[in-house]
């Protein structure tokens, strides 16, 4: 990305003139006549058009990377400690969904509409990181694209392929923005025009359904036009080597399954069609869409791939890499960084480490042990199945590898080899997370009995300073990965067909082999036999790999949503483990022994039907009646 500098302030102003808004950058009568830009010269060759199209990639938020310290995952996945009751994730837990709102917010703490410092997110400064917020930054792009689009036959100096990167661009875009928004409010207007600033707006809410329609097309479309791989492509020569975020049809393809399945979940289908069953009709065209995206993968015409486990870390941050982004062959679509490193370790990094081990008093966030407990067995079975030979009283021992890598336990290492004898560090050289242990704290360590190690290394900590200047550590939370994938796939396949050995018509893979190709990167066994004969059980196999393999990415919430379980038990509880050891730590902390392990519910959430969806801006439903609220809100 790093070729196209965008000049934010010009880009802004640029963008708003073509439209026709009365917003401007400088008075009109101070500015010199030379820089009139015409419609013309703006959007006449790649060059000019491209730079026009990268404002587009800075509307695109850091979820995890809002103020200091932010919660972006909002199921019953993780919890905040007491008294920290700015986070967004603190506001859902009571049930308070208007806190995505700046009116209702004003700490900055998540990442939809919260501006702090009153900095609009094109502003180019310091704040950059905290203020490319979803629900403007979307209205703002969804007008960008439109202008583009309906400027494309000024593109004259251009090759064809350079007109359909363009156009590509475009529409992968205002689909996207498009998508991002309804999942989390419902149907809304479906801007594909550049509306006139002299005409009343009343463009009316549609359905679930037909705006997932309108975005698949724009998908298909973006698909269609789009590269695998711009660098081996001729569209740029100047950009080749730096084109890792652009826009390609693997995306559009990703994104159009993606559509297409949550338009064929319950949630999303009861809204439309009154049946609270998948809706196996778009369920079929999101297998179709992501089999052709994982045809092209299997047989290695893309530059993406699955991580090796040895790697897995790489997928979410770097350490010692001069702050490269996270997310490696696997990471489909990611968004701009500002400061890697600096947005990364003062304030994100810090949050999930207890106070003992840094030098303030951060908000924590802890792993719920009801979450831990999606981790099965390395054999592939949950843990509440009773061949899966898991025993409380060793309840560390044989689990899931991707639990060793996320969750840091009792007699987990919490700083490095060289530091762990050392006097300073002391009896903290490991997690002592057994009930009153001293990573225990309900405001300032653990409040579960876990902490979540998924996103930082062992050295972060006062002493390794693994957040320093020198081992440049990056953390970053891609929108889609490949993982992903497979896994949406297998859902759709399996839910189009009403079977776990369902596929589409233009990929290989079962449903149940695309599970298991991820369970096999994960060391762990393929889904039992025993929950693949029914739908509704190899369903549950797939929402708990769901749970594992995309844990604390910011997935959870919607899937809890889509899936029509946020407001059932067990999925309004989150709870904490008691135990204690029994005798001392074990040389390998997973074969340690604890008694009365226990869970403990710290936290009920009361949510109702109208929990589905957020509420709207009061100020946007009061402008014409067809522009609605969301039920009980």
């Amino acid at each position: 990305m790093k070729k196209y500098i965008i000049k934010y302030a010009v880009m802004a102003c640029l963008s708003l003139g073509l439209t026709g808004t009365t917003a401007s950058c400088t008075d009109y009568l101070d500015k010199a006549p030379e820089s009139d830009v015409t419609p013309e010269n703006a959007f006449k060759d790649f060059h000019n058009f491209q730079g026009f199209v990268e404002e587009l990639y800075a509307c695109i938020p850091d979820m995890a990377k809002q103020y200091w310290s932010n919660s972006w995952n909002w199921g019953e996945d993780e919890v905040i400690g007491v008294d920290c009751n700015y986070h967004m994730g603190y506001k859902v837990d009571q049930g308070d969904f208007w806190g995505w709102q700046a009116e209702h917010d004003g700490w900055g703490a998540g990442f939809m509409d919260c501006k702090t410092l009153n900095l609009d997110f094109t502003t180019p400064n310091d704040g950059f990181r905290w203020n490319r917020d979803l629900w403007p930054a979307s209205w703002y792009g969804i007008r960008k694209c439109n202008t583009g689009l309906a400027n494309l036959d000024l593109l004259t100096d251009a090759t064809q392929e350079q007109k359909n990167a363009i156009a590509g661009q475009l529409y992968f875009f205002r689909g996207w923005f498009h998508f991002m928004l309804i999942q989390y409010f419902g149907g809304l207007p479906y801007i594909d025009k550049v509306l006139p600033p002299n005409e009343t707006f009343n463009e009316p809410r549609l359905s679930y359904h037909e705006c997932a329609d309108k975005a698949a097309d724009d998908f298909r479309m973006a698909a269609d036009l789009l590269p695998i791989d711009w660098d081996k492509t001729s569209i740029s020569p100047s950009t080749k080597g730096y084109n890792q975020l652009r826009i390609n049809k693997i995306m559009a393809l990703g994104y159009l399954g993606k559509n297409y399945l949550w338009a064929g979940s319950p949630l999303m289908n009861k809204v439309s069609t009154g049946s609270e069953s998948y809706n196996q009709e778009y369920c079929r065209k999101a297998a179709e869409a992501f089999g052709e995206l994982l045809t092209l993968v299997e047989n290695r015409q893309t530059q993406y791939s699955l991580v090796d486990f040895e790697d897995y870390s790489d997928l979410f941050y770097t350490y010692g890499k001069n702050a490269q982004m996270p997310g490696s062959t696997e990471a489909l679509f990611r968004g701009l960084v500002a400061d890697g490193w600096q947005n990364s370790t003062f304030g994100l990094a810090l949050q999930f480490v207890p106070a003992s081990y840094k030098k303030d008093n951060n908000p924590q966030l802890s792993p719920t042990a009801n979450y831990v407990h999606y981790y099965g067995m390395a054999n592939g079975l949950p843990l509440d199945d009773q061949e899966s030979k898991w025993d409380k009283t060793h309840p560390w021992k044989g689990r899931d590898p991707r639990f060793y890598h996320d969750i840091r336990f009792d007699g987990s290492p919490m700083v490095s080899d060289a530091k762990k004898d050392s006097e300073e560090v002391g009896d903290l050289a490991v997690a002592s997370l057994y009930t009153g242990g001293n990573a225990r704290d309900d405001q300032f360590g653990s409040r579960t009995g876990f902490l979540l190690g998924k996103f930082i290394p062992v050295t972060a900590n006062k002493w390794d300073d693994g957040w320093g200047w020198s081992p440049q550590m990056h953390i970053y939370c891609s929108y889609m990965r490949l993982a992903d994938i497979y896994l949406m796939y297998a859902e759709a396949a399996a839910n189009a067909t009403g079977s776990s050995t369902g596929k589409s018509t233009n990929c290989t893979l079962t449903a149940l082999a695309a599970v298991n190709t991820i369970r096999k990167r994960a060391r762990v066994e393929g889904v039992n036999a025993k929950y693949t004969g029914s739908i509704d059980l190899f369903n549950s196999e797939i929402r708990r790999e769901r749970a594992v393999e995309l844990a604390y990415e910011g997935h959870r919430f919607t899937d809890l949503r889509r899936w029509l379980l946020i407001d059932k038990k067990p999925y309004t509880e989150k709870t904490a483990v008691d135990f204690q050891r029994v005798g001392d730590l074990a040389e390998n902390p997973q074969e340690t022994a604890v008694s009365g392990y226990t869970y403990r519910v710290i936290v009920t959430r009361n949510f109702t039907e109208k929990h589905y969806w957020l509420p709207l801006k009061l100020s946007d439903v009061t402008l014409y009646p067809e522009f609605y609220q969301n039920p009980g809100w």
